[in-house]
């Protein structure tokens, strides 16, 4: 029976199946149109207004600079993983670390 750490067997558990578009990108075409939303329904009570218009575009960018720093970096961990399996834990085009300096 194969064990899960079994490398012939480490492809089929990194593989995902894509079920359509991911969510985390089509977050922009909800907040968006919620920004001019904000700002017309509460016209009247103007401290409320600018505190929720605040917050929204606050997560509008910390939604930004996750998409921009953390999806490459988990990316990058994938390949990182991938080429370990592939070419062993010394070598890879994904390491980072040059053999040669070890012992």
């Amino acid at each position: 029976m194969a064990t899960p750490s079994d490398p012939s067997n480490q492809e089929a558990v990194v593989r995902r199946r894509n079920n359509g578009p991911p969510i985390k990108f089509l977050l922009p075409l909800i907040y968006a149109p919620v920004l001019p939303l904000i700002r017309l329904s509460l016209r009247h009570k103007p401290v409320l207004r600018d505190r929720l218009f605040t917050a929204v575009l606050a997560g509008a960018f910390a939604h930004g600079f996750y998409l921009v720093n953390f999806s490459n970096v988990r990316s990058m961990l994938l390949n990182e993983a991938l080429s370990k399996i592939r070419f062993g834990w010394k070598g890879g085009t994904g390491s980072g670390v040059r053999t040669n300096d070890f012992p």
